[in-house]
């Protein structure tokens, strides 16, 4: 087995089940809601990772392969934070700071020139700050339509006042939907401290010096940063403009 490298055998396989079914339990015991999830969720990584591993080599021979997979990841991100903040139907808008916020900043990247032009260093990078971007929509937008829905009434007054819709929506989501900042935040902050992000892992065992890892890792998340700052402004003013929206519960 090479150093540093996970060793895929039976016992992996058993700590993986075991993972998931302390996850799956804690859950339970913690009446989270969110048990049954766990294990659909860990089922999903497994096949579509093995799908990947399979498919990924294919991929990264051909620009064309690479970006139609760019794509697909553009789309499941968008499908999947559309469901966590509203319905598929409605949170479709979803797709736009996603979008924005990651296509931009892996092109700016890769523009550089600090990064290779090769479809295995570009599809990654482009893996991280999609993946970013739906976290920090869903957690955006989530939060932004929760305040608009439980301070309607302040909105409703800042109405009275004289404040546009846009305005008045903005007094009331924007504060709170920013905090979907804080994950990136600190993770950035205590990098080097309380982990070693994967990233920087990844170079070093792909052979890299420790300063290729520091500065890939140092890259990543600056990137991420960027990326999700602009997820989070483009999310709450969807959200503010009424574009973005949760389906109108039946009486």
């Amino acid at each position: 087995m090479d150093h540093g490298a996970v060793w895929v055998g039976p016992m992996f396989a058993v700590l993986l089940a075991a993972l998931v079914l302390v996850a799956a339990v804690t859950a339970l015991i913690g009446r989270l809601g969110s048990g049954r999830s766990v294990a659909t969720a860990s089922a999903r990584a497994v096949l579509q990772l093995g799908v990947v591993a399979l498919l990924i080599a294919a991929v990264l021979q051909s620009w064309w392969a690479s970006a139609g997979f760019i794509t697909l990841m553009v789309l499941v991100a968008a499908a999947t934070s559309a469901r966590r903040v509203s319905s598929l139907r409605l949170g479709w808008p979803v797709l736009a700071p996603i979008a924005v916020g990651a296509l931009p900043i892996c092109a700016l990247v890769v523009a550089s020139g600090t990064v290779p032009l090769t479809e295995v260093a570009v599809v990654p990078i482009a893996g991280i700050l999609i993946g970013g971007a739906m976290t920090a929509t869903s957690l955006a937008g989530r939060r932004a339509l929760d305040e608009l829905r439980d301070r309607h009434g302040e909105y409703e007054a800042a109405l009275a006042l004289g404040l546009l819709p846009r305005d008045a929506a903005l007094e009331i989501c924007r504060p709170h939907a920013g905090q979907a900042l804080v994950p990136a935040l600190d993770q950035t902050r205590t990098v080097g401290l309380v982990t070693l992000p994967g990233a920087f892992v990844g170079v070093l065992l792909g052979g890299g010096s420790p300063v290729q890892a520091g500065a890939t890792q140092l890259l990543v998340l600056v990137a991420l940063l960027a990326v999700e700052a602009i997820a989070v402004a483009t999310t709450i003013e969807l959200a503010a403009n009424g574009l973005l929206r949760r389906p109108t519960p039946h009486r």
